[in-house]
């Protein structure tokens, strides 16, 4: 676990060095926030923005060693980059450019996994409407061990920002699941 975090770290000093907004969500953002469990790899998300996207896709690339022959070309399509940094320490990178992403990782904070040793991570209000939004069984695991963690989310925001996402994948019965998770704490 410390291999991945300090690769990771290491990746996003070099994300900060070109200048590219980001994150840590997924796996090790729960580590942070809820229930410890085994991660392999980082999630990162990267402020592309839509804007010269190929071109910041592969300079990202230049990072890393990718995943599939067709990295970039998986990327532009799927908005997500696959790779590994320091051999074997798997790396995935979505590209961020709606509203919500932005908002992600302007509200990203420092959280300290080792001594000295500090990552951006998304906020665990953020982590719980993406993991409400993804809908998988484990997700919700994951988000009932956040809400017996954290005892002030801010549910306003959460209760704000979910029902557009939740749009998206025409499953507004989430926010209810949701809040019945939230009830019985």
């Amino acid at each position: 676990m410390l291999d991945l975090v300090r690769a990771s770290a290491r990746f996003q000093a070099q994300l900060d060095s070109l200048g590219l907004p980001n994150c840590i969500i997924g796996g090790l953002a729960l580590q942070a926030w809820g229930e410890l469990r085994l991660t392999r790899d980082a999630d990162f998300t990267v402020l592309t923005n839509f804007e010269n996207e190929e071109s910041k896709a592969r300079l990202i690339l230049s990072l890393l060693t990718p995943r599939r022959p067709d990295a970039l070309q998986f990327a532009l399509h799927n908005r997500v980059l696959l790779g590994y940094v320091d051999g074997d320490i798997s790396i995935d990178i979505g590209l961020g450019g709606f509203e919500y992403e932005a908002k992600i990782v302007e509200r990203a904070v420092r959280f300290e996994f080792a001594p000295s040793l500090w990552l951006r991570i998304c906020s665990a209000e953020d982590l719980v409407i993406m993991k409400t939004f993804a809908g998988r069984d484990q997700d919700w695991n994951d988000i009932k061990g956040i809400i017996d963690r954290q005892v002030s989310l801010d549910w306003d925001r959460i209760e704000f920002e979910l029902p557009a996402l939740l749009e998206l994948v025409e499953d507004p019965e989430r926010l209810e699941r949701l809040l019945t998770l939230r009830g019985e704490r």
